[in-house]
């Protein structure tokens, strides 16, 4: 059948067949997946130093092999087994994001959020939103992350373990300024605080119209290792901040943050529910 295929599509058109196609997409789609994986880090900056080199470690051979001799040993010798062992070492947290990427990519049929129901998550949705609002209006900060598919465990077994019901008062009372677990993050599993005081990784993206501070880079940090959702509220200027893969939305209200929530988590809100009724 394929040897068919191919024949029809040699006469149709004799200078191309479906494999190569087929052959030159993937190789497209491959690339374009790696610079969204390197966009926006200093990866881009690596790339063009590595770039240079190596447009210097193939041409250099075929153009001056004959007379420039000692530099044409340097860099047959030297420069491209350097280049070889150097990529792997310059390029370990774009790599590793890349394979999480396709992990994550591979549990796409798996349940999120901890296999919670719409109506905890629902819950945790309205819960953080109203929590926000008031640390907001408090000029208190905070930063609150959801777990989706990925887990987030390790990170949480940095903090201090709470597997409490998530509420209100118990998020106003964590982020409290002085009070024992008011630094750093909470995760969210379901409608449960899985832990409190959690140290997230911070991200190299320092790109944009300002600098973030801790908490900001702490969310996008954590969303560009994992498929979790952050809200952050600064204690600087109150603003609300919602962040998924990397991306930060800022100067959210309540009924905004609620919206924007329940469209990543994939839960109707009730007036919508009741509409679709």
């Amino acid at each position: 059948m394929m040897v068919e295929l191919e024949r029809l599509w040699a006469r149709l058109n004799p200078l191309t067949s479906p494999f190569t196609l087929i052959d030159i997409l993937i190789v497209a789609a491959f690339f374009y997946w790696l610079l969204g994986i390197v966009r926006g880090t200093r990866a881009v900056q690596l790339l063009r130093g590595v770039g240079i080199l190596l447009a210097i470690a193939f041409l250099m051979p075929s153009i001056a092999s004959d007379r420039l001799t000692l530099l044409n040993w340097l860099v047959v010798n030297v420069i491209s087994p350097a280049l070889i062992v150097a990529i792997p070492v310059l390029f370990q947290p774009e790599l590793r994001r890349a394979l999480e990427s396709l992990g994550r990519s591979s549990d796409l049929f798996g349940r999120p959020f901890g296999g919670a129901n719409r109506s905890e998550l629902l819950e945790t949705i309205t819960v953080i939103s109203r929590a926000a609002a008031q640390l907001s209006q408090q000029g208190v900060g905070a930063l609150m992350v959801i777990e989706r598919r990925t887990q987030l465990q390790e990170f949480a077994d940095r903090g201090v373990i709470l597997d409490s019901r998530i509420s209100v008062p118990l998020l106003l009372n964590i982020f409290y300024p002085n009070s024992p677990l008011h630094d750093m993050a909470v995760i969210i599993r379901g409608n449960r605080i899985l832990a409190a005081n959690v140290v997230l990784p911070l991200s190299e993206d320092i790109s944009g119209p300002r600098r973030y501070g801790t908490r900001h880079r702490a969310a996008k940090g954590i969303t560009e290792q994992s498929d979790a959702l952050a809200v952050v509220v600064s204690e600087e200027t109150g603003a609300i901040s919602l962040v998924s893969d990397g991306r930060l939305v800022s100067y959210l209200t309540e009924a905004r943050l609620r919206t924007m929530l329940a469209d990543l988590m994939q839960v109707p809100l009730e007036s919508e529910a009741k509409r679709a009724a």
